[in-house]
């Protein structure tokens, strides 16, 4: 018996001791997944030797002798630092992510099949030019070059998932344009839940819950207002002779883009600025995830040096400056896309009408390979209009119900996209002429470009391209079998809005109206709200010694317009009475800056997050949870003169604004208390307003998701220019901070050299490492880097030494 006694306690006290033994030798093996940074590697694929030098924090600084091994090099540090996003972008491109994690992602990769982005890029490859399929081929063998070489452990995530990489292929970078079309092009969305509206209320009302944009807000490049010739918002009439289609079950089906898309930037002529140079600035918004998205690095190599941000899995800087310009972007939000509402031919559901007579669908089949569960096996459809999307619902048989299909017409799955090309000419540009003669080959998706030079100059430049429809203005889905709906190609580039050193020595685009109602063609009817912008020409308009600090405190702005705009009519509208009197007093008094350390922000947001269901929940139905805008602009339309909104319909009596408004303050507060309290004056915005950065393979892990996701207090919401977007629809994190700035930039065009940088989390993709959060309290409070081309003692160096003669590259000659 005290055998066995003796027995049990070296068993308690040697198995935990064998688990910490055995956890701490996983915790060593895993580190050494962390990058080799100083130190010669040998390897084939350089032509001669490359240094690679790393600063504090982490950002590269490649020095190459020539063009393609600076490439080389650029896939070799990415793949060094962000491989797994790397992995993860071309499986989620490519629809494959189902083989990793499972069947719940089988609905994704359906989505990407039936779009065929992976059959794209393969396409795309060999029509490119030789010079850029000879960079995206030395990055595939810079990315493959670490593979080789590097003996370590992968990241953390490879073993997590139980997969390892492929090699790369030069053909996988361009899924990276093809996906940034798809989640910066949400119009397809959009248009399928407005047709399911249209089913249910009044055209006139389905345009109302859209308003358009104020003919008093800021346009981009100035001109005559005049109102161009459109067809209205289309009416039911448009499915006449068409079955019913399951739109409200489309909406759902298509996938909620991961990224919202939206942006800041401006250039100051040097008449404004200190430096009598311009100035030129930018900071794109996009959804948060760790890592970030971006990955910071500077390449100098004769006829190339050139610093900013890169995309891990693509050999071109998206935003950045050489020595000679400097540009950043936003997106335009262009309506590139229509659902295409093909009828099917009655004797035949495998033929589809045309204004021209019936045609046979276009079918491939795919099988999608799922981990733990049988292959799904694929009959994609398209017509001449693109693939059918309607297929995507879950309906057991897609075409009998109806007699008719959805496909989805879209410029960014045209098969010559161009993209890369006109990255690679950009980040080689040396002026204005330049610069414009590369975008126009930039395709997908449509964006503003913002530019500035050594020589003074500053412009603007919209590219990308934008369908002109012979009618029609996008609102909702069209028919495939009436020519009148049809596209009859793209905006010429030189029909597209430019400007280039204008009178007021300034340009600015924040999402807002690029070109006044007289342009002749139709980029968008949902620009988006002009707070931003108004609030960059307030800060910019009467200051003439502008400089690099003056558009840092823009950058990190808090004053929301859209609140300083909402809240008097708000106030006007609802009824002072015990339970609201304590919050309309703060939101009086309030001067509209959405700090973290102030109640007000919450209690405003609350209370918008409870009016919109209050005014369009009766009339939208089931329909309610699709449409989730918090627009400031529809809110007081309806205060000011819609009122019927306020109304609820399934009620026999009639509703009051006023009463919607106090039902909608009370609700919210109620909300308030129960999470944070009954104390008002002790709420905090930055206690709900939590920038999350989540590890998407590893946050929903035990213990290590914890380590692996970033999160910290932010200022701001989703009207200023400190950008602090939240989803106030969200039942459990309605306030979290979920998209903003996921990169700032300042230029000085008198002195490059002295540009400042900043990106949220860090440079590494990888837990483990120091940099995977070291930046995100530098990018919270507002502070920036600089990426210097000096070359110091102090960085780490890495040599990159080929190990024979590599034979010239011999890319494919471009068809």
């Amino acid at each position: 018996m005290r055998l066995i006694r003796r027995a049990f306690i070296v068993f308690l006290v040697a198995v935990p001791g064998l688990a910490l033994v055995l956890a701490g030798g996983g915790y060593l093996w895993l580190r050494t997944s962390l990058p080799v940074t100083e130190g010669t590697i040998r390897l084939t694929g350089p032509q001669s030797t490359i240094e690679i030098f790393r600063d504090a924090r982490g950002v590269p600084h490649i020095r190459a002798e020539t063009q393609l091994d600076a490439y080389f090099a650029l896939g070799f540090v990415h793949a060094q630092d962000r491989l797994w996003q790397m992995e993860m972008m071309r499986r989620t491109a490519s629809g494959r992510l189902a083989e990793m994690a499972g069947a719940r992602l089988v609905p994704h990769d359906r989505t990407m099949r039936t779009l065929g982005l992976a059959r794209l890029a393969r396409h795309n490859l060999g029509n490119l030019p030789a010079p850029v399929q000879a960079a995206l081929g030395a990055y595939a063998r810079g990315v493959n070059g670490w593979l080789a070489t590097h003996s370590g452990a992968l990241p953390p995530e490879f073993y997590f998932t139980g997969i390892r990489p492929a090699p790369w292929k030069a053909e996988e970078s361009l899924l990276w344009g093809r996906l940034m079309g798809l989640r910066l092009s949400t119009n397809w969305r959009r248009e399928a839940l407005r047709a399911g509206l249209l089913r249910r209320l009044a055209p006139a009302q389905v345009a109302a819950l859209w308003p358009p944009y104020p003919a008093d807000a800021p346009v981009t490049v100035p001109g005559p207002v005049r109102e161009a010739a459109r067809r209205p918002a289309p009416s039911r009439t448009i499915w006449e002779g068409v079955p019913d289609l399951p739109f409200e079950a489309l909406a759902q089906a298509i996938p909620t883009p991961l990224w919202s898309s939206a942006s800041n930037a401006w250039a100051v002529s040097g008449r404004r600025t200190a430096s009598g140079k311009p100035i030129l600035a930018g900071d794109p918004h996009l959804g948060f995830q760790a890592p970030n998205l971006w990955y910071l690095a500077r390449i100098t190599a004769p006829g190339l040096t050139i610093a900013g941000a890169t995309l891990p899995g693509m050999p071109f800087h998206i935003f950045g400056h050489n020595q000679a310009i400097a540009w950043t972007v936003t997106a335009t939000g262009a309506d590139t896309q229509d659902l295409v509402i093909e009828r099917l031919r009655p004797s035949d559901g495998g033929r589809y009408l045309t204004p021209h007579g019936s045609r046979a669908f276009i079918t491939r089949g795919e099988t999608i390979k799922v981990k733990g569960g049988d292959p799904v096996r694929l009959t994609i459809r398209a017509t001449r209009n693109g693939p059918v999307i309607s297929d995507l619902t879950d309906r057991a048989d897609p075409v009998a119900p109806s007699g008719a299909v959805v496909a989805l017409r879209a410029a960014m799955l045209e098969p010559d996209d161009r993209t890369a090309e006109a990255l690679y000419h950009l980040n080689r540009a040396q002026n204005w002429a330049q610069f414009r003669a590369a975008l126009r080959n930039f395709h997908s998706p449509v964006q503003n470009f913002v530019y500035g030079d050594v020589q003074g100059r500053i412009g603007f430049q919209l590219a990308g391209r934008i369908p002109i429809r012979r009618s029609g203005d996008g609102f909702a889905p069209v028919r495939g079998d009436h020519a009148a709906d049809d596209w009859t190609g793209y905006i010429p580039f030189d029909a597209l809005p430019t400007m280039v050193d204008p009178k007021s020595g300034l340009v600015i685009n924040a999402n807002n109206r690029v070109v006044g109602p007289a342009y002749p063609y139709l980029i968008t009817r949902d620009w988006g709200r002009p707070y931003r912008a108004q609030r960059i020409a307030q800060k910019l308009t009467n200051d003439r010694r502008h400089d690099i600090a003056a558009s840092a405190a823009m950058q990190m702005d808090n004053l929301s317009l859209a609140a300083r705009e909402i809240i008097p009519v708000l106030l006007a509208a609802t009824p002072r009475t015990p339970e609201t009197g304590p919050a309309l007093d703060r939101l009086a008094a309030w001067d509209a800056m959405v700090l973290r350390a102030k109640p007000e922000p919450l209690i405003f947001n609350a209370w918008l997050r409870r009016i919109l269901p209050g005014l369009v929940a009766d009339e939208l139905g089931p329909l309610a949870g699709g449409y989730r805008r918090v627009d400031p602009l529809f809110i007081r339309n309806v205060l000011e003169g819609d009122r019927a909104w306020c109304d609820d319909v399934s009620t026999p009596a009639l509703e009051s604004c006023g009463s919607v408004l106090a039902a909608a303050l009370i609700a919210a507060l109620e909300d308030l208390r129960r999470r944070f309290g009954p104390d008002m004056g002790k709420w905090r915005w930055g206690d709900a307003h939590i920038a999350r950065f989540r590890n998407r393979a590893l946050s929903s892990l035990p213990l290590i998701g914890g380590f692996a996701d970033i999160a910290i207090a932010t200022d701001g919401d989703t009207f200023t220019l400190n950008r602090g977007t939240t989803r106030l629809f969200s039942r459990r994190y309605p306030f979290a901070h979920r998209h903003g700035a996921t990169f700032r930039a300042i230029y000085d065009l008198a002195d490059l050299e002295s540009s400042v940088f900043i990106q949220p989390t860090g440079q590494s993709g990888n837990p483990l490492s120091p940099h995977y959060r070291d930046l995100i309290e530098t990018w919270r409070d507002g502070g920036y880097l600089t990426i210097p081309s000096r070359v110091h003692d102090g960085l780490r160096r890495l040599r990159l030494v080929p190990s024979a003669p590599a034979p010239p590259p011999r890319p494919k000659a471009p068809r």
